[in-house]
Order: C-alpha cells, then structure tokens, then sequence
C-alpha cells in the first residue's frame, strides 16, 4: 500500500510514472520516492526533459486518506504535510523542464503537484477538484503553487467549490492545463511530440529559462512549512477526523 514510482529515459527524455491502488493517492512513502526520483532524474545528463505521468483511472488523488486517519499528534502530521511542501519545493527547484501528463481526475494535493510543473497536458477526462474545504481542511501547503498558475481568483473559486467538480476545459481556461486532447492516445501522442521536441534544445538554455519562469518563488523555503503546520493542526480536530473517518 506504499504505491510505486518507475522511472526510464529514452531520447534525452526521462519517464516518471507513479501509482498507488487507492487513486493514486500520495501516502508519506510514495511522496518520499516521488521526491527521490525527481532528484534522480534532475542529476542524470542523459535526460533532458521529464515527464510525469500515473497509472490507473485516475491521475492523482491527493492526500491519502487513509494516512490521515491513522495521524496521532502534531509531529506525525506536520511530518505528512511536509511531504506535500518539499515535493512541491522539489519541483521548484529543477534544471529540467517537467510535463505533466494527466490522463483523468485530479484532486487536492494532486491540483498542487500539476500546478508544480511547467507545462501540463490534459485528457477531455481530467476533471479537477480542490476537496479540502469540504473536510475541514484547506489546499494551503499547494496554494503558491496552484495561484501562481491559475491566479488568485480561480484558485479561490477552486478552493470554496470544494465538492464540485471543474472540467478539463475550466483548467485550460484557467491555465492549469496548456494543452486538452480528446483521450488518452491523441494525450500521449502530444506529450511524445513536445517532450522529444524540448529534449532537443540546449540544456543550459532550457536551465536559465525555468529559473526565469521560476522567479520570486525562493520564500517558498519557509513559506510551505509554515503552511504545512497551518494544515497539521486542523487534520487533528475532531471535525477532520471525524468527516475523513466517515468516508
């Protein structure tokens, strides 16, 4: 029940594909191996683009509930919700550019690890939800993450519609996604096309221009930690606990 992360290069471009039985959800170990991949992938000279993608119906299911059942004091949850801030700060810090490819629904934590990525890629099927709110949480250790890219004002339409569902067509719109394809061959048809495209520029080059794209996001450091305790010590109330243990 840790989930798996794989990874493969080919062409200069590097495969990061992940899973988990339960949605793809992310429990503490499956974020651990995310961010250890993340790295390797970042240190190898072969790869020069990556590309991040999961298993299953969905794409990514978030937090993983059943995690956050179990959490008996602040240290174990701030511990969890510190996965979710160094990911994220993982993402941030990057030499290589990292596609997203999503190929169905997206909720939470998963709404912050696509928002991390540069340039993202969507499925008619890649519908999307921040579902926070509606257990007694909210998206904070991800909101840098989701506002810089979709802005302030989806994100807080995003965050208060906590139990609806927003389309692939509303993450376009809002530039969560660049790219809708009509199913999962014309996706990964895209993705092979830009990612081989991408891999074929010049490293330093592609380098400068993430740190340009990246810029002023350096307080992230302190920022997602200080969220990640904000986070911990409401999933210990007894509303959280109560609304998760009742799913």
């Amino acid at each position: 029940m840790e989930g798996n992360v794989y990874f493969e290069k080919k062409n200069k471009v590097g495969r990061i594909k992940f899973s988990h039985p339960k949605g793809n959800s992310l429990p503490s170990p499956l974020l651990r191996k995310l961010i250890a991949t993340l790295g390797k992938a970042n240190d190898d000279l072969e790869v020069h683009v990556v590309v991040l993608e999961s298993e299953g119906n969905a794409f990514c299911a978030g937090a993983s509930l059943s995690e956050l059942k179990t959490l008996k004091n602040l240290e174990e949850a701030n511990a969890f919700f510190m996965g979710f801030a160094d990911l994220l700060n993982t993402l941030r810090k990057m030499s290589k550019f990292v596609l997203a490819s999503v190929h169905g629904k997206v909720v939470g934590g998963g709404v912050g690890l696509v928002s991390a990525c540069d340039y993202a890629f969507a499925s008619e099927t890649a519908s999307l939800k921040l579902s926070e709110l509606s257990i007694g949480l909210g998206p904070y250790v991800i909101e840098p993450a989701v506002s810089r890219k979709i802005g302030t004002t989806a994100f807080a339409q995003l965050s208060l519609d906590s139990a609806n569902w927003k389309n692939a067509h509303w993450g376009v719109e809002k530039g969560l996604y660049a790219e809708c394809h009509p199913d999962q061959k014309a996706l990964a048809e895209a993705v092979n096309e830009k990612a081989e495209m991408w891999a074929g520029y010049a490293p330093a080059a592609c380098s400068a221009l993430r740190q340009l794209h990246w810029k002023n996001t350096q307080n992230w450091e302190g920022l997602l930690p200080e969220n990640a305790k904000i986070t911990a010590q409401l999933a210990l109330s007894d509303f959280t606990q109560n609304r998760i243990k009742s799913l």
